[in-house]
């Protein structure tokens, strides 16, 4: 069972806690404010956990070309990658506000840092978790850096080996035991076939002492309701208000209600999960009592007749009798009283029976 720890004031990841679900903001709100206040609130009323955002301070995460080079595409804001990513980015005053504004409607707020200089505004806006986006897994100083900080982390795998994540696992959990990796395919949107859900349990094999979760970039929540039927401990998916916005992210997306519904069936899922241990349920009585079947005689059996499984069957009967995982244990009994055939075998009717228990 993976370790526990707290990932948020009051809230505790892995074990036997419930999923923790994370609604990524990230930049689909547009470079707009408002909207991402509303976006906020969209997500704590739909019931995630966390409304999360990604910070840069982008001169620390682009060179220079990278921010020239010209970006013609239907989703940009800018003539230039720069312009487009400043057109989209949030200053420090601004993640205040958010964070404020998140704190008085009551829902936890965070962000990925993007580079180590976002790492640092963060740690001094004080999040409750850093979030390391799949660009910065492979990023070993930066990874080394942040976990130093010493709080929580939630760690994305897009685009890495199980070797890199191996790496990753050796340099955070020295310094800071207290992340979770997540199974992630960074492509927008992803095609089923490309997730590997199964990775999550090759995850739960290789790092038994930390949860894993799940950040998915595919339409529709049945992945991601599937992926906490395998034990993930956190969910991540990306949020909108409307998926035909202008961006790249939009598409892949969850609209309001496609939200509500992930966490609606995410609560469903950990409900149904229940106990391993198998047995009748007071809630199956009802059907047990009108379906559930007994040992009959097959044959008219008469007094002191020791039981031959010829002499049996087993049927619905009334009253109750012996059940049909019985009907071996009582061949080589001797019988009290005469049986009609059809008649239910009881306990009333067998010598010296002695009732077994289940375990």
């Amino acid at each position: 069972m993976s370790r526990e720890f707290e990932l948020c004031p009051g809230r505790r990841v892995g074990g036997e806690q419930p999923c923790f679900i994370i609604a990524e903001i990230g930049q689909n709100h547009q470079g707009d404010l408002a909207i991402a206040k509303r976006m906020i609130r969209m997500a704590k009323d739909c019931g995630a956990d966390c409304a999360k955002f990604q910070k840069s301070e982008l001169e620390y995460k682009f060179n220079k070309k990278a921010l020239e080079r010209p970006y013609t595409s239907k989703h940009s804001w800018g003539k230039t990658y720069g312009e487009h990513k400043r057109h989209l980015e949030f200053s420090h005053d601004q993640y205040r506000e958010l964070k404020k504004y998140a704190e008085e409607i009551g829902i936890f707020f965070s962000a990925s840092g993007m580079d180590e200089m976002a790492v640092e505004f963060l740690h001094e806006l004080d999040i409750p978790f850093f979030k390391v986006g799949s660009g910065d897994t492979n990023n070993f100083p930066y990874l080394e850096k942040t976990a130093k900080k010493g709080r929580p982390m939630v760690i994305s795998s897009g685009m890495q080996s199980m070797n890199t994540m191996h790496q990753v696992y050796q340099i955070v959990k020295p310094i800071n035991p207290n992340f979770c990796f997540l199974q992630c395919t960074s492509a927008y949107p992803l095609q089923p076939e490309d997730v590997n859900l199964r990775v999550i349990s090759a995850y739960q094999s290789a790092f038994p002492d930390i949860p894993i979760g799940y950040s998915g970039h595919e339409t529709g929540i049945a992945i991601s309701v599937a992926a906490v039927a395998m034990g993930a401990k956190v969910v991540e998916r990306h949020v909108t208000l409307d998926k035909t916005w202008k961006g790249s992210d939009h598409q892949a997306s969850l609209e309001p209600n496609e939200l509500a519904e992930l966490v609606k069936a995410i609560r469903t899922v950990e409900k149904a999960m229940g106990s391993p241990v198998k047995q009748l349920l007071p809630c199956e009585m009802a059907c047990n009592e009108k379906l559930g079947k007994s040992v009959v005689a097959k044959v008219t059996i008469p007094e002191g007749a020791v039981l031959t499984l010829d002499m049996l069957t087993v049927k619905v009967g009334e009253p109750k009798g012996f059940p049909p995982e019985a009907i071996f244990d009582l061949v080589g009994q001797k019988v009290k009283k005469h049986i009609e055939e059809d008649e239910t075998i009881t306990e009333q009717a067998v010598e010296n029976h002695v009732k077994k228990v289940k375990c």
